[in-house]
């Protein structure tokens, strides 16, 4: 960078703060049309302090992460040579208005008082901006040319992720990593706003909710304070559309609805802000108000009103479940068989008590990894408490058998209801042949001459699945079962009836598996037998 050797200290400390910066050279066009300084709402000073390598972030409409980004690369561009830096958006269009807006914060430096001070561009293109320092910004659409592979970048971003094709969200993260260039100073930032169920969403809430993740979540929900000038215009006419509706007066506590009552008292939503999500209710939907300015995550990220499971309460359940068992806490006391998979794919929320009925149930799948479904299981005591859950889908059957058993027997010998369907059927005959594992439902059936006999295990078929999936939805709702396993309920939240037709939201790594697992336990609950003694 060419600059005078002996500069002010005054503008040595603007160039080597990203803050003053933005405030002193950086002019962005605000929602009145005007150029003004670019000073860092509330927000974004946040996401500056917290930010580390490999970010991810959730957050409402039009927060102004993106203005940030495009200054930041700027800032880092024009004092640091030699660097790169790359955004990448879901459309070619956005690509290219990001481009116009990189360029004109770049005119809007302060050239004639600075001569010397910024490089100049040597290239600026359709795809990048290349200075005189050998520094350049590019610009790049997901689903078009490889912009990533073979480079090295300082600060990749990668914008509104969650449009993107979702075949293609896997393997651009899996490109963008290696292409960060190796120093302490490089950074990746994922940003989006919710659209539904996609690895966008799976990493975001992996890391949300603290599982091992290299990512760090960041949420900002609708509450956040840059919206009081970000949307200024907006909630003064939502206030007015108010006051027109409501004899002239603004809201009050006695205007709140039910769900308005909780974000205030719970969220601290401002009147106006309830004002402007009423408006925008009104005019939309609260669907899209929920996606689009979500209080929580998991509002974000919920689905439409097919989903069989009522989401609110998927939510609140969300919010309270209690941690798995800590592996050093439990580890001794488990069988041999269960303490490779403790905390991996075995979770136990609560150790059983002496003499203490459980139930259970269990889903098969064929154990070949990859996309394929999961086999599962999940127990309950007698009291509706969920006590442990088991799921992956690269276990076969004969080992996921005896993993059922020492599971089962561990649960003071739980009574277990097995979807006898495809795999299923193998698994009981181990169960009960090889494992003399004796506490399995039995479900009555009729032959073609009307004779009753038992069968071991529960048949699943268009008639019994709305049976099953109702009476766990009932147990559910109404809080006879009390749910623990974050994914079971991940799961509820995409379980939808289409026409008639139960289960999960289509898409590569969607399961129900753990639903069907629940409804399994919910069975055995519902016959509430035990052919053994404890």
């Amino acid at each position: 960078m060419a600059v005078k050797t002996k500069q002010s200290k005054a503008l040595q400390k603007v160039l080597g703060d990203f803050r003053l910066f933005a405030k002193n050279f950086i002019k962005i066009i605000d929602n009145n049309g005007e150029s003004v300084p670019f000073v860092l709402n509330p927000e974004q000073e946040q996401f500056t302090d917290e930010m580390v390598k490999y970010n991810i972030i959730l957050k409402g409409r039009q927060i102004g992460f993106t203005t940030w980004s495009l200054s930041y690369m700027l800032y880092s561009a024009v004092t640091k040579s030699d660097t790169s830096y790359l955004m990448m958006t879901h459309h070619n269009k956005v690509t290219q208005s990001l481009l116009r807006r990189i360029n004109k914060m770049y005119q809007s430096l302060p050239h004639e008082k600075y001569p010397n001070l910024f490089p100049k561009k040597v290239i600026s293109n359709r795809d990048e901006i290349y200075f005189e320092n050998g520094s350049r910004i590019q610009v790049a659409t997901s689903g078009g040319e490889d912009s990533i592979s073979g480079n090295t970048f300082e600060l990749i971003h990668l914008s509104e992720m969650a449009k993107y094709p979702n075949e293609a969200q896997e393997e651009i993260i899996a490109t963008s990593i290696p292409a960060l260039a190796k120093n302490p100073n490089s950074k990746i930032i994922i940003e989006s706003t919710a659209m539904g169920f996609n690895t966008y969403q799976e990493m975001f809430m992996k890391a949300f909710r603290g599982k091992e993740s290299v990512w760090k979540a960041h949420f900002y929900s609708w509450l956040a304070k840059a919206y009081s000038n970000q949307f200024k215009h907006s909630f003064d006419e939502a206030e007015e559309w108010f006051r027109l509706h409501n004899k002239g007066s603004r809201m009050s506590s006695k205007d709140l609805e039910h769900e308005e009552k909780e974000l205030h008292k719970k969220y601290g939503a401002t009147f106006r802000q309830l004002m402007f999500r009423r408006y925008y209710i009104e005019t939309n939907s609260l669907e899209k108000f929920q996606r689009e300015f979500p209080t929580t995550p998991d509002e974000a990220f919920q689905t439409s009103n097919v989903a069989v499971f009522e989401t609110k309460k998927i939510i609140e359940r969300l919010q309270n479940v209690v941690p798995p068992i800590a592996t050093n806490e439990i580890y001794e006391e488990l069988p041999e068989i269960l303490k490779p998979y403790i905390n991996k794919e075995l979770f136990i929320y609560h150790m059983p008590k002496r003499g203490m009925k459980h139930y259970g149930g269990v889903d098969v799948a064929s154990g070949t990894g990859g996309n394929n479904d999961n086999s599962t299981m999940s127990i309950f005591n007698a009291d509706g408490q969920q006590m442990a859950s088991f799921y992956t889908n690269d276990i076969p059957v004969y080992k996921f058998a005896e993993i059922v058993n020492s599971l089962g027997r561990f649960f003071n010998y739980a009574f277990l209801a097995v979807e006898r369907n495809s795999y299923g059927l193998p698994l009981l005959e181990k169960l009960r042949k090889e494992y003399g594992y004796m506490n399995l439902l039995k479900q009555k059936i009729f032959n073609e001459k009307g004779k009753k006999k038992l069968q071991l295990g529960f048949m699943t078929t268009n008639v019994t699945k709305p049976i099953i999936i109702n009476d766990m939805k009932e147990n559910f709702e109404l809080g006879f079962i009390n749910i623990e396993c974050v994914q079971t309920l991940e799961e509820m939240k995409i379980y939808q009836d289409n026409n008639g037709k139960m289960g999960n939201k289509k898409g590569a790594k969607l399961h129900d598996d753990l639903v069907i697992a629940v409804a399994m336990a919910c069975q055995s609950m519902k016959q509430s037998k035990y052919y053994v003694d404890i």
